[in-house]
């Protein structure tokens, strides 16, 4: 069991992401959101598309501007990645990306775009007699493909080859933290289960604390120690991956889970959560998630919940956790 006094690698406290599109109108793609990530922690953020996961990626990143709040990796401050080179203490800190393909140089070899990781992180640690192509050859090997692929170019590859590279590239720098967003979304079954047991592999070998970021539950079930899940940009519920499942305390959560298939041979249907993500630039009153609630009363279309610290290091944002529920409003059907 790790230490809970153990300093957290990665704060984020607070953050908020806005956008402004191109009639001025504000979109909020992220509200206040606070977690902590310790080192060879694995941390799931789940949730629909639409719900800011990505967003909140790329604001922890620095690769979009917070509106508010505050990210910070090991006492530094994460700033807005600009035209300037990123700040080299950051350099432990790494993404990867869903689409692979764009993330990678098409123009340049493999070997060529993990060189330069490996360069930038020699000059920064000083770090001296470091055989670069020896340790290319090691990281591919670390991910399941041969040193000859550092010849090639990245068009020469399947999608999950080209993941597992974005993995070596990450790798070179000798991160502390990875932040992986959506990263099986765009793989086949058997690519994505081998994807996520090579990246969980290397994080535990290495003891790197992983932000694994999907709307896949199932798979976030089985590699998460713990598990933040976001709606319309805010944190709904946090916890322990397993208590959440066993026990969710917020109806979103709950309707997550429950849309889950199970091959117990029970017959049980996944049940469908009736409606869609509101646009985020017209969020609706109260709780955001009132319109799809199965279980709103009086008061969530006006009032809007706070995240409640509900022991065991559990939170959750639900007026039922409150106060007891008053009159239920009408009932949430298909067609609403």
């Amino acid at each position: 069991m790790r230490e809970p006094a153990t300093p957290p690698l990665l704060r984020v406290q607070g953050a908020s992401v806005e956008y402004k599109r191109g009639d001025r109108t504000v979109v909020q793609a992220v509200n206040d959101v606070s977690f902590e990530l310790r080192p060879g922690e694995i941390v799931g953020i789940v949730g629909e598309s639409g719900c800011g996961k990505s967003t909140l990626a790329k604001g922890i990143m620095g690769l979009a501007p917070l509106s508010a709040g505050s990210v910070e990796f090991d006492g530094t401050p994460v700033g807005r990645l600009g035209r300037r080179k990123r700040d080299e203490r950051l350099l432990p800190v790494q993404m990867i990306f869903q689409d692979s393909a764009a993330a990678l140089n098409p123009r340049r070899t493999i070997g060529a775009q993990i060189s330069e990781v490996i360069a930038s992180r020699v000059k920064h640690r000083g770090e001296q007699g470091v055989n670069v192509v020896n340790e290319i050859a090691d990281l591919l090997r670390r991910v399941g493909l041969p040193p000859a692929a550092a010849m090639k170019y990245s068009h020469e590859f399947s999608g999950g080859q080209k993941q597992r590279i974005a993995l070596a590239r990450a790798l070179a720098s000798k991160p502390r933290v990875l932040v992986a967003d959506e990263p099986i979304s765009a793989l086949d079954a058997s690519a994505q289960a081998y994807a996520a047991k090579l990246l969980v592999e290397v994080c535990r070998a290495e003891g790197i604390a992983l932000l694994f970021i999907s709307h896949d539950l199932a798979v976030v079930r089985a590699i998460t120690e713990r598990v933040i899940v976001m709606y319309l940009g805010r944190v709904f519920e946090s916890g322990p991956t397993r208590g959440v499942w066993a026990e969710p305390k917020h109806p979103y959560a709950q309707a997550l889970i429950n849309a889950i298939p199970v091959p117990d041979g029970s017959g049980r249907r996944p049940e469908t959560l009736v409606g869609e993500v509101p646009d985020p630039s017209n969020a609706p009153a109260g709780c955001v998630f009132h319109p799809r609630c199965p279980v709103r009363f009086a008061g969530c279309d006006t009032e809007e919940p706070v995240l409640i610290q509900l022991g065991g290091s559990r939170a959750a944002a639900c007026r039922l956790l409150e106060a007891p529920a008053g009159p239920p409003l009408a009932a949430v059907t298909s067609d609403s």
